[in-house]
């Protein structure tokens, strides 16, 4: 089974894999996968994510994420999370597990993999000042 094929099941059925309730858990949930597949399965998350909002961050993915699911919450980051609600909670779930399984489409693809990585790397070069 691939992870798509896997995380396309998790999607489907959260509660089965102790998510929905916790975005903090989902974000252990992943790592702990990440973990289990030597940093394979989320590799490029973060860049990828980067590339999607066109502009540099220093955030990682579990900050990013939110401030995609929360854009006019004050704050940045987990800060975000502040006064969450169990359905803020579940709404950053659900965007978290369709962002990844959106770049898993990508991360699947070399040429698109590879372009992803060329973009993220001109967004992080300093700007010609000439």
């Amino acid at each position: 089974m691939s992870d798509k094929e896997f995380f396309k099941g998790v999607s489907a059925r959260p509660g089965l894999y102790g998510l929905g309730e916790s975005y903090k858990g989902a974000v252990m949930f992943l790592n702990g996968f990440d973990e289990a597949r030597s940093g394979g399965l989320m590799r490029g998350f973060t860049e990828w994510l980067v590339v999607r909002r066109g502009e540099r961050s220093s955030f990682g993915w579990p900050a990013l994420v939110l401030d995609e699911a929360f854009p006019d919450a004050e704050g940045w980051g987990w800060n975000k999370l502040e006064d969450s609600t169990q359905q803020k909670e579940q709404e950053a779930v659900e965007l978290l597990l369709a962002l990844l399984l959106e770049f898993l489409t990508v991360r699947d693809e070399v040429t698109v993999l590879a372009r992803m990585y060329a973009q993220y790397d001109s967004l992080q070069s300093p700007s010609d000042a000439s």
